[in-house]
């Protein structure tokens, strides 16, 4: 591997930065060391793609300005793809207020992100890497300190907790809401206006409690469990495409391998290659 790791000498109980590096992976390479972790680890992929997973989570396909967490305590697995390997830095964390920050968005129970590469988020945990590979000085440790409590800023601003307030009318409809879509995406009459529909909701509200507390549409929402569902059964059957297509909604290939192209940068076929 064509990589650099650096240890740091941590100064601060609240938020302390332990480590940092940065690999450009083999095909197909895998972390062999301790798959459980004493700290948080937060991963940005700057090239190309690989698989991720963690305990109680469907593993999923990410890829360049996807971003991944390793969680304290929580066993992971992450392996770089067979064609297109990816290339990530990271940086290691701990201390009293690391989890109270990662909690404030979506990044500590989703345990990943997706193209995050124009947010303001990303501009500061690139700034955040870069000046961790300087040297020690007073200057610079200020500055570390500062990029650290403005990349958890803008981390818990651009990307919030999905958790909505409980006790609200809206928390129960969209509990109500996404408990359907879990329930039905396989159904190829299961859609929004079928949602809307079941739960006496205009079309413009739904998107607006979804997009509030979730941060995506009903429709993405909708396409993701699909999406992730079909994932799932490339890897672990040896259903043809086609009898993937209907195990997860859709009603024609074609149109299935479009959505999953879309989702996933390959064919059915060419993810299922590479991964065998």
């Amino acid at each position: 591997m064509d990589g650099e790791y650096k240890s740091l000498t941590g100064k601060s109980f609240e938020s302390n930065i332990l480590f940092i590096g940065q690999d450009n992976c083999p095909p197909n390479y895998f972390y062999r060391g301790n798959n459980v972790r004493d700290n948080y680890i937060i991963h940005y992929i700057m090239d190309g793609q690989g698989t991720f997973s963690s305990a109680n989570r469907p593993a999923v396909t990410l890829k360049k300005g996807d971003i991944f967490l390793l969680p304290k305590g929580v066993p992971c697995f992450y392996q770089a793809d067979g064609v297109h390997p990816w290339k990530y830095f990271w940086i290691g964390l701990s201390g009293t207020k690391i989890k109270t920050m990662l909690a404030g968005s979506t990044l500590l129970s989703r345990r990943y992100l997706r193209q995050v590469q124009h947010s303001q988020f990303y501009q500061s945990l690139s700034q955040l890497f870069a000046a961790l590979k300087h040297q020690s000085s007073l200057a610079n440790d200020i500055r570390v300190e500062a990029l650290t409590y403005q990349m958890f800023y803008q981390l818990v601003t651009e990307f919030p907790s999905t958790a909505p307030k409980t006790g609200t009318k809206a928390h129960d409809q969209l509990k109500l809401a996404t408990y359907y879509l879990q329930k039905n995406f396989y159904r190829p009459t299961c859609n929004i206006e079928d949602l809307c529909h079941h739960l006496n909701l205009s079309r413009s509200y739904l998107y607006t409690i979804f997009k509030k507390n979730l941060n995506v549409s009903a429709q993405s929402y909708l396409t993701h469990l699909r999406m992730e569902a079909a994932c799932q059964l490339l890897r672990g059957t040896d259903l043809t495409v086609q009898e993937v297509t209907h195990r997860v909604g859709y009603r024609d290939e074609f149109t299935f391998s479009k959505a999953f192209k879309r989702y996933s940068g390959f064919s059915p076929m060419i993810y299922r290659q590479n991964l065998r």
